[in-house]
């Protein structure tokens, strides 16, 4: 009434009442009288704005990708920003009365896509599409100290790459790359596994070669054991039969000194008789032959001397005329006397 209002304002907004170009109120959330053809409202918000962007870029080895991200920004000096945009409400119809606050949007999306060009010229394409943090960090740290920004008054909250991703035809043809080496490293893996295998199995041979080496060698060491001590046995044996045989020579030698001795007096002995009959025969030389005879029938068996006797008769058959034998003379010298067994010997 008569140009007078009441306007009222949400915590989420910052206002300055504006009279005659100067501030005469400014705060979150005010409300107010006015008078409308003298007071002029500007209205800025509080909270922080989410602003997604894309757009393309092009890389050191001049291929297209796109960039996705999302940032975050919000008013932190509210006079500085009025100085560069018009932020006046229409507080009759609700609304701007021009479009700069829509501008702020692009101008901050603007400063992003800057530092994102500045940064993917430097990078080429397999780096770039595996560099979202990167550009991202790169990116809050470059907008933080952006000139630009600290005019406005405005404060960089977050900033985040969704995706950094290359045409079509280049994807198509990375994948293929990507799947290429892929296969190409699954084949180097299939080819290490089996060289890992074959090493496998060849030190599994080394070590059963090695163990029959071994045991070859413990065989022979055996073996090499037993002969010697086979030949110290032998050694042994040959010692004992060498002393065997020694003792046998000696044996021998002395059944031999003894032979030769024995010998010695048999002809010793044989010497004393041939001398004992010869000095008998000299002796018996010139003694008569009956002498003789008789001397030696002396203690002889009486069959003996039967058996003389008929030897003479034989030799004297000539000049014997008959010689009667009676049975019974007969049958005495056919039976052994008392005394003597059947050769004529005293029993």
């Amino acid at each position: 009434m008569f140009g007078f209002r009441f306007a009222k304002f949400q915590p989420s907004e910052y206002v300055m009442k504006v009279k005659n170009g100067e501030v005469k109120r400014q705060g979150v959330g005010l409300s107010f009288y006015y008078y409308e053809p003298t007071t002029s409202v500007v209205v800025l918000p509080v909270s922080s704005v989410d602003v997604p962007f894309m757009f393309e870029e092009i890389t050191a080895d001049y291929q297209t990708v796109t960039v996705q991200g999302q940032l975050s920004y919000r008013i932190v000096d509210y006079l500085k920003i009025t100085q560069s945009l018009n932020y006046t409400y229409n507080l009759r119809k609700n609304r701007y009365i021009s479009d700069d606050p829509g501008k702020l949007d692009q101008r901050v999306i603007t400063t992003a896509k800057v530092l994102t060009k500045k940064y993917l010229e430097k990078v080429p394409l397999k780096e770039a599409i595996q560099s979202s943090e990167r550009l991202a960090s790169s990116m809050k740290r470059e907008v933080v100290q952006s000139e630009e920004l600290e005019k406005l008054g405005v404060e960089l909250m977050s900033l985040s790459i969704l995706a950094i991703l290359p045409n079509k035809e280049t994807m198509r043809a990375l994948e293929a790359q990507a799947r290429e080496e892929i296969l190409r490293q699954a084949d180097e893996a299939l080819y290490v596994r089996r060289n890992a295998s074959i090493e496998q199995e060849r030190r599994v041979k080394e070590n059963e070669l090695n163990t029959e080496i071994a045991v070859e060698t413990k065989k022979q060491q055996i073996r090499e054991t037993q002969l010697q001590a086979e030949r110290s046995v032998k050694q042994k044996q040959n010692e004992m039969e060498q002393e065997q045989l020694q003792f046998n020579t000696a044996m021998e030698e002395r059944k031999q000194q003894l032979i030769e001795l024995t010998i010695a007096n048999h002809n010793a002995e044989a010497d004393a008789k041939a001398y004992e009959i010869a000095a008998v025969m000299n002796s018996l030389q010139h003694v008569q032959p009956n002498v003789l005879q008789a001397m030696a029938n002396m203690g002889m068996n009486s069959d003996k001397l039967i058996a003389l006797a008929f030897q003479e008769l034989a030799e004297n058959a000539g000049k014997i005329g008959q010689l009667n034998i009676s049975p019974d003379l007969l049958q005495g010298l056919m039976s052994p006397a008392p005394g003597r067994d059947q050769g004529g010997r005293a029993r």
